[in-house]
């Protein structure tokens, strides 16, 4: 999370395990220097972005919503991003996504049967994470046992031993648009919280090390390849479309 970011929780123990300012009176005046307010409603954990008070809080929720709507309704290993990772019908790849952002994707591809486990850097984003997964493998669904939401950043835990994985699943943060169409809320957030990626270059090649088959990277449709690298396999959306580098030196 950058410095200049800063978060407020009214919650003691989210202040102590986050390190975040703790506040008790939430007027106005007592907010205006804080940047995004951390709170729970509802047993759900919910981010305010501060500077945007008009806009709806952000709660990572698997249950209903897009992500719900996309599990029942997304096109099941026809979707493009089962083709990415190699979803088969007699295979399901265990993942590293080692951009997690909300775990809307990796919610995709625990849903499709695969083992993922889901990397994140931010603490704040982290606990939105948690507190989502919390919900959902309390729910019917069994979605979540799949999921293992690991607290850290990318390149330390592929420095780490034994974390091979079939497949490594990027989706690194893009630059600021030029054009004037906002971006989405969620994203308008991460980049607030998490900043631009502007090491992915380096973790397509970290990536390539612990990926027992192949890495699948997001990218928007126009956008350049990751670190300029051709990729040996493109699959193409509306929006955005899959580079996948397949690990010929693993093979």
């Amino acid at each position: 999370m950058g410095n200049k970011i800063k978060v407020v929780t009214n919650d003691p123990s989210l202040s102590k395990d986050l390190g975040l300012s703790l506040i008790v009176n939430e007027d106005k005046g007592s907010l205006v220097k804080y940047d995004f307010f951390l709170f729970y409603q509802d047993d759900r954990l919910l981010l305010q972005d501060l500077k945007a008070p008009r806009t709806k809080s952000i709660c990572v929720d698997f249950l209903q919503g897009k992500a719900a709507h996309r599990h029942k309704y997304g096109g099941g290993k026809n979707q493009i991003i089962a083709r990415a990772v190699g979803v088969k019908d007699d295979f399901r790849p265990s993942v590293i996504d080692a951009t997690g952002g909300f775990g809307g994707d990796a919610f995709v591809l625990a849903s499709l049967g695969c083992n993922v486990r889901l990397i994140e850097r931010s603490p704040v984003v982290a606990a939105l994470l948690r507190d989502g997964l919390r919900r959902l493998k309390k729910s019917a669904f069994t979605i979540g046992s799949k999921i293992t939401l690991i607290e850290s950043d990318a390149f330390d835990y592929f420095s780490r031993s034994c974390t091979e994985t079939d497949v490594v699943y990027l989706d690194p943060m893009f630059p600021t648009r030029t054009k004037s169409a906002l971006v989405k809320k969620e994203m308008r957030v991460l980049k607030k919280l998490v900043g631009s990626d502007i090491d992915s270059d380096g973790l397509l090649s970290a990536a390539l090390k612990v990926s027992r088959r192949r890495v699948a990277v997001k990218r928007p449709k126009l956008a350049q390849p990751l670190a300029n690298k051709s990729p040996d396999l493109v699959f193409k959306g509306k929006s955005s479309r899959f580079d996948v580098y397949i690990n010929k030196r693993k093979k």
